[in-house]
């Protein structure tokens, strides 16, 4: 081979070893914080278990923190930036406003990691692990969260306006929200059990429960309206368990309440109309080990949602703010 030959050969080679190193560094790890931050899972889970002991019903809002973050610009930690000269926040999003909550419990275990390894661990992480450990809290399954990524420098209201399901939505919608985000329908309804745990606003059952329709038992419905009327033009803040049975266990109980047609939400009730979710339903109602180890399944795949990794984004200081 000649001297040409053999540095275009080399030459090759150095490029196909600096691609598959980029490809590497792009992808995420469980040990990512092994040598960096040791104790980065152990300080999270401390705070996170100390916030819902304090508070039970934060193990449903950090869960749902997290995939409200995934779905907007990937699992960037976008959904944590307030308003600023330079952000327009996603918290001021419908699905959002006045029902994401969380914020802070992140915000106190960034605190606590950067008192020992400042500068290391993303918040977009942190809201990972967060979630995890929030599930174990309250009986749920407990999985290997993938690490490595990085928080975004910007936010999308509009994204997150069109991204995130609403609790009117039909079925043939929430799919197609799932997919595009590369989440299959049984993932969409795995995802879904998170409901099991958590509560929601009168103004999000308002209309099911005062309308008599043919998918609610009228009992539950009774029940429901006596503290959610239908008077809209009275302001009701009123919340109400999800699940009325195991409100703070993260359990197939969820879906046991929709083939009873006890579902809250029209969103949840609707999974259980037809083809192809019912049968799901119906698999995850007889069996909680393969609901438990779906859900655990789906959080991890939510988790690969376009993470920001390598040299893109940052590592914020602290996670209502970008540097």
């Amino acid at each position: 081979m000649g001297l040409l030959g053999l540095n275009l050969t080399c030459a090759v080679a150095i490029l196909l070893l600096l691609f598959s190193t980029r490809i590497c560094s792009a992808q995420l790890s469980s040990s990512f914080y092994n040598s960096t931050c040791p104790n980065a899972l152990s300080t999270i889970r401390t705070s996170i278990r100390s916030a819902i002991s304090a508070e039970r019903r934060m193990a449903a809002s950090l869960i749902r923190l997290h995939f409200h973050d995934c779905f907007v610009q990937g699992c960037d930690a976008s959904i944590l930036l307030e308003d600023s000269a330079s952000i327009v926040s996603e918290q001021s999003a419908g699905q959002n406003r006045n029902s994401a909550r969380g914020y802070e419990v992140v915000e106190e275990a960034k605190s606590a990691v950067e008192s020992i390894c400042p500068g290391v661990v993303s918040c977009a992480d942190i809201l990972a692990v967060a979630a995890r450990d929030a599930s174990v809290v309250v009986g749920g399954p407990s999985w290997t969260v993938k690490l490595g990524r990085r928080d975004s420098t910007t936010a999308s209201l509009s994204q997150a306006q069109s991204d995130l399901p609403n609790f009117t939505d039909d079925l043939q919608t929430l799919i197609n929200l799932f997919n595009r985000k590369g989440l299959s329908t049984r993932d969409m309804v795995a995802l879904s059990g998170s409901h099991t745990i958590g509560q929601a606003r009168c103004l999000t059952f308002r209309g099911r429960v005062n309308s008599n329709t043919s998918d609610i038992d009228a009992g539950f419905a009774s029940t429901r309206r006596r503290r959610c009327p239908a008077d809209v033009t009275k302001e009701n803040s009123t919340l109400a368990p999800l699940d009325l049975v195991t409100p703070n266990q993260l359990d197939n109980n969820y879906f046991k309440n929709l083939i009873q047609k006890k579902g809250l939400l029209q969103s949840d009730q609707i999974l259980y109309s037809g083809a192809p979710t019912k049968d799901i339903v119906t698999e995850y109602s007889k069996s909680p080990s393969i609901f438990s180890s779906d859900f655990a399944s789906a959080m991890i795949k939510m988790g690969d949602i376009e993470p920001l990794t390598g040299s893109a984004g940052e590592i914020r200081k602290i996670c209502k703010a970008v540097n």
